[in-house]
């Protein structure tokens, strides 16, 4: 029987299905059909539209984000179409809350960690079969070559190739301050803190830095705040 707070965390896998509504109001219905019953309020609900290609969860971040905030649960409405997802998985291990699925209700951190190890598995074997093509394709002679965040791999770049590279890196750097802005506006709404201020706050909530990698400055927080306007 569920009791207290609750987070829900919906997803689809194409902007076309996320604007139809085709899947959400499913996903919905078995989030309410499984909370239904206790002492139970379902304070947010947090809807994820991706390709499934890409690897950052902007959303997911913000249920996170607001799981921490309000002292809630997430509950996911499908875990099986997502343990493809290792990305995904890794997260939901990782952010140290609590949370629960409607269609593995039994699955806790060691359950999605066996998960994402297998997911991991099957994308480097996919990884290795590409190389292996890939190779077997220069040794036919086939020019290589492709663009990968923001930078060109296995060719000279050209002018054009080094602004589409600047291009990229911009946008991908805007898009990681928007996925922040929900973050920043809770814990400093009027903008009153200093910047070292909040890269402390934003590490006592383990929140990753841009890079992912070691702790938030002020330098860095002062970056993400001129993206978002300030």
């Amino acid at each position: 029987m569920a009791d207290g707070r609750f987070i829900s965390y919906l997803r689809v896998s194409t902007k076309r299905q996320g604007q139809s509504g085709l899947g959400i109001e499913a996903q919905r219905e078995a989030v309410t059909t499984f909370l239904n019953g206790g002492h139970w309020e379902l304070v947010g609900e947090v809807v994820e539209v991706e390709s499934g290609k890409r690897s950052d969860r902007p959303e997911l971040a913000k249920a996170i984000a607001m799981c921490r905030a309000y002292g809630a649960k997430l509950v996911i409405a499908k875990l099986d179409r997502l343990s493809r997802d290792a990305a995904f998985l890794l997260s939901l291990r990782d952010a140290g809350i609590e949370f629960v699925a409607t269609d593995m209700p039994d699955a806790n951190r060691m359950t999605v960690g066996i998960m994402a190890l297998v997911a991991e598995n099957e994308r480097e074997a996919i990884s290795a079969r590409t190389k292996a093509a890939l190779a077997a394709a220069k040794a036919r002679g086939k020019q290589l070559g492709a663009y990968r965040d923001g930078v060109f791999v296995g060719r000279t770049g050209t002018a054009e190739d080094a602004a589409k590279a600047r291009k990229a890196r911009a946008a991908k750097a805007d898009r990681v301050a928007e996925n922040l802005r929900f973050i920043i506006d809770r814990i400093d709404p009027q903008r009153e803190l200093s910047l070292r201020g909040m890269a402390e706050l934003l590490n006592a909530e383990k929140v990753p830095t841009p890079t992912g990698k070691g702790a938030w400055q002020a330098s860095q927080v002062k970056r993400v705040l001129d993206r978002l306007g300030g």
